[in-house]
């Protein structure tokens, strides 16, 4: 999305290190802003040095309180300021519900709600007045086309990521209430063909929810009014747009970015 100057802001995306999230790392990068790479994963590294000079990398358990606490410090320091976060970091383990596994669960809870909490928490406190940032911001919350449909396999996933949704609209609203500066969206993906996607089609094929990965994928498809699985730039493009300017009367909001498979 080269219309959109991000020059002079600086990011945090967490779970930057593949997929979407480091789509919305270059794509973060390409509008003029800094970009620290936040995973569990140090191929996070990797991904960093390949945005170019300036940009780096941070060791992040979302789930963790003190991580991020000197993940948020960590990148104020080294990229002189704080003025977007992006929660993209999560994950998705596919059960049916008669079968779904307590530990399972929990992961889920810790990455996709507990994880995106504290991101919230520490990017409120860092970019209010006052804070080791102060200037204000923009937060964009990835939840999921999965908290708008009923898509079997998916349960706990899509009960999760309704949460972040609720989590965005309530951090949206007090951060107004409170006078932050920071304005709070998120965003619902639709299926996109990255590792996870394409894990979430084998995986329900695997259960019999469907004769195939492929036939998992056309149905997805055949819900879809576009008519295709989304794309990595699309996810990105939207990310740009909610840290931009361009969004700078919008909080509160989730945004389908689906080809209307959520509507």
């Amino acid at each position: 999305m080269t219309s959109i100057d991000l020059s002079g802001r600086k990011a945090l995306v967490t779970g930057g290190a593949q997929g979407l999230g480091e789509g919305m790392a270059t794509a973060l990068a390409a509008a003029g802003a800094t970009v620290m790479i936040a995973d569990v994963q140090d191929s996070g590294e990797q991904t960093a040095a390949a945005l170019g000079e300036g940009h780096g990398f941070v060791r992040l358990d979302v789930s963790d309180d003190a991580n991020w606490e000197s993940a948020v410090a960590e990148t104020v320091e080294r990229l002189g300021g704080f003025d977007i976060l992006v929660n993209n970091a999560g994950i998705e383990i596919t059960s049916l519900l008669t079968e779904v596994q307590a530990d399972d669960i929990r992961k889920m809870l810790e990455v996709n709600i507990l994880g995106t909490t504290l991101g919230i928490k520490h990017g409120l406190r860092a970019m209010r007045p006052g804070g080791a940032a102060g200037n204000g911001g923009a937060i964009i919350n990835v939840a999921s086309v999965a908290a708008t449909i009923a898509f079997p396999g998916i349960a706990v996933y899509s009960a999760t990521k309704s949460a972040v949704d609720r989590l965005t609209r309530v951090a949206a609203m007090e951060s107004g209430k409170l006078g932050y500066g920071v304005r709070v969206n998120c965003i619902y993906p639709g299926l996109v063909p990255t590792a996870m996607g394409a894990g979430l089609a084998n995986d329900v094929a695997a259960l019999g929810l469907f004769p195939s990965p492929e036939a998992a994928v056309g149905a997805v498809i055949e819900l879809t009014p576009s008519g295709r699985l989304g794309q990595v730039d699309d996810m990105a493009d939207a990310v740009v747009f909610l840290a931009s300017d361009a969004a700078k009367f919008i909080t509160g909001a989730g945004l389908p970015v689906d080809g209307g498979m959520g509507m």
